[in-house]
């Protein structure tokens, strides 16, 4: 059925309800979008090409995704919309790791945002961030000293990245760090993209203890750059979504973890 504005409506809000669209459903194909808003396949592609430069969504052949490769990380405005049950029972089982007093260290991914919702009411505390999402959350929290690092930012991931970042936190030293990656297999924790995966690296070197949160999609697969052995974790933290086969892979590696009940 062809979308009621058609080829009416200019190419800006057109491209707006494309990225809705795929951010809402994971993927798209570009014949259904050449239906949906009566345009020709041409038009669609130069939707399409423009989408990807942004970031915002990733191109294949014959359409459009915003879901993760081995590869290629998701848009945040995806990853803020999967797994929601399990980011936030893995977030409220991290919580009872955190004391008052505690410096705390998370990383831009959704699930330590999930965990920044619940910090205000364990203070006081320290939370150093580079995540835009959770500065913002946080900026004004009377029990929250908040140190927000800074670089160069990255709007696919809302956060600061870069040697400016990495220089910050190297001066840092904090009791607790929590970060998520985007695969674990093996024994090893894995990220598709370099940039993100140096900050992640250095903020495990300058915590006291770590804390891996990962749900149960990411268990069993791999992505293009190594972050680290699980061994450099004091604690993994999964949902209950995991399977027995992907738990019994934690055992055999000798990997400290919990499960969080959704």
């Amino acid at each position: 059925m062809t979308h009621d504005s058609g080829g009416r409506q200019g190419p800006e809000r057109r491209r707006q309800e494309i990225a809705d669209l795929v951010l809402s459903t994971g993927s798209v194909t570009a014949a259904d979008l050449v239906e949906r808003f009566g345009v020709s396949l041409m038009t669609i592609h130069r939707d399409l090409d423009e989408l990807e430069r942004q970031g915002i969504l990733r191109k294949h052949r014959g359409g459009v995704t915003a879901q993760p490769s081995g590869v290629f990380e998701s848009n945040v405005a995806y990853r803020m919309r999967s797994m929601r049950a399990a980011k936030e029972a893995i977030a409220e089982r991290a919580a009872g790791l955190i004391e008052p007093g505690m410096a705390v260290m998370l990383d831009d991914s959704t699930t330590a945002l999930a965990l920044a919702r619940r910090l205000p009411a364990l203070g006081p505390l320290t939370v150093i961030t580079n995540f835009l999402a959770a500065i913002n959350l946080l900026a004004g929290e009377r029990d929250v000293r908040l140190m927000g690092l800074g670089g160069d930012y990255d709007p696919l991931h809302d956060s600061f990245l870069g040697v400016a970042c990495v220089d910050a936190i190297e001066a840092l030293n904090v009791d607790l760090c929590f970060v998520s990656t985007s695969a674990i297999s093996e024994g090893f924790a894995y990220h598709q993209e370099q940039h993100i995966v140096s900050v992640k690296r250095v903020m495990l070197r300058a915590a006291a203890r770590n804390v891996l949160l990962i749900d149960h999609s990411k268990l069993n697969r791999v992505a293009l750059h190594r972050v680290a052995p699980l061994s450099v974790f004091d604690r993994v933290i999964v949902d209950d979504g995991a399977d027995a086969a992907a738990l019994r892979d934690l055992d055999e590696q000798k990997v400290r973890y919990e499960v969080a009940t959704t």
